[in-house]
């Protein structure tokens, strides 16, 4: 959830879609993003959505937040109408949605089976902070239905765990991935984030060593952004850490890739690595432009060309619903072209590649030379797909811009 929305035309009050969408819904998967925007601490570099206790303020509550996102499910089911969608993927981010009890948690995916049902094969996501579960918390989880958890691991060197502003110990990640599996988690992913100021090479073998001896059958592995108006950014500002440079972050993707790739685990996304199977099918559902709705405070929804985002404060989003309102703030209509370039956008960065047809004839031309210069695979091209070599992924922001030009 980024600090600041995009421009938008102002959501109808009842949160009702336009018809064209509304037609159109059903003919992709659906899938759910549930927001839980509290956090115990604010981490440094972070720019999402959150709140500590402190930063709430009256009106907002963890104890009845259950309670709203219920009645956002409810709402979606009034607003799509009676078709038979079923839910392919449930994915609870934060924040750090662990911080509410897991019957809460249960409770709110109760919602989403009861009003829309659940596809046979569902996958049912909740990040989590290392420290933020137990052994019996996350055998909670797993009864309730949850089937995948995602653990915020970063580092397992200290100082840039320190530098991070994170709370758990070095090894607590790698705890909490066998306590999941004794639970009963047949798929768990750690995230990382490298480059981080002060990290050495070393540091960050040592963190992908334990990521991959952990057990996790997927990585997410992220270069630090430094966001404006973070404390990270301050920091940086006044020169007490230096800056993120990009090419220790090019050498730290490279290190990354052969270290997943020797453990058995296999990009299919230019920042994910998994054991065949584990795939983020959420994920996969954003960067294939599926239909999903996003519940909870700033969260971003999109079904059938029409995307829209709720308001931003935990209070605000409570009033919105106590008064039998939408709590869109607003929205915008994508044209055929918007769609396309989105799709360009994001296909490109996936193992399974973008269709070729996708693109205009001056982009087809950028992706001949981009097989010509080494950063597509030849022989994808030639069945008709745009897919990434290493060199290209590593380069894939700037490929992406000639591709859409």
């Amino acid at each position: 959830m980024p600090s600041v929305p995009p421009p938008g035309d102002p959501a109808p009050v009842d949160g009702s879609l336009p018809v064209s969408a509304l037609r159109a819904f059903g003919d992709r998967p659906f899938a759910f993003y549930l927001h839980v925007p509290f956090c115990s601490t604010r981490c440094g570099y972070c720019d999402f959505n959150t709140y500590t206790s402190d930063e709430l303020g009256p009106g907002a509550s963890r104890a009845t937040y259950a309670d709203q996102l219920v009645t956002e499910v409810r709402l979606a089911r009034r607003v799509l109408g009676d078709r038979d969608v079923p839910v392919s993927s449930v994915f609870v981010g934060g924040g750090t949605p662990t911080l509410l009890p897991p019957g809460d948690l249960g409770r709110v995916l109760a919602a989403v089976r009861d009003e829309f049902g659940l596809t046979a094969d569902a996958e049912v996501t909740t990040e989590a902070n290392p420290d933020s579960v137990t052994a019996a918390s996350l055998a909670g989880l797993r009864e309730d239905g949850f089937t995948r958890m995602s653990f915020g691991m970063q580092s397992t060197a200290p100082h840039v765990l320190a530098v991070l502003e994170r709370t758990h110990t070095p090894g607590r990640a790698v705890e909490a991935v066998s306590e999941a599996r004794a639970a009963g988690f047949e798929h768990v992913n750690l995230d990382l984030i490298y480059a981080t100021p002060g990290e050495t090479e070393a540091d960050f073998a040592a963190s992908l060593d334990a990521a991959t001896g952990s057990g996790a059958d997927h990585v997410s592995a992220y270069s630090l952004i430094v966001e404006d108006g973070t404390r990270l950014s301050g920091r940086i500002r006044r020169g007490e850490l230096p800056d993120v440079d990009d090419d220790v972050a090019a050498d730290r993707y490279l290190q990354a890739d052969a270290a997943l790739t020797a453990a058995g685990l296999e990009w299919y996304e230019v920042s994910n690595w998994a054991r065949p199977g584990g795939e983020c099918r959420h994920n996969l559902a954003y960067w294939r432009g599926d239909d999903w709705w996003g519940a909870g405070p700033g969260a971003h929804a999109h079904v059938g060309g029409v995307r829209w985002w709720n308001v931003r404060h935990p209070a605000a989003y409570a009033a919105r619903l106590a008064a039998g309102e939408s709590p869109a703030q607003a929205r915008e209509e994508l044209s055929v072209e918007d769609r396309r370039v989105e799709d360009v956008l994001l296909r490109v960065r996936l193992r399974e590649g973008l269709p070729l047809e996708t693109l205009t004839a001056a982009g087809r031309a950028v992706a001949a030379r981009a097989v010509t210069d080494g950063l597509a695979e030849g022989p994808a091209y030639d069945d008709g797909r745009l897919v990434l070599t290493l060199r290209g992924r590593l380069l894939a922001d700037a490929l992406v811009r000639d591709l859409v030009d």
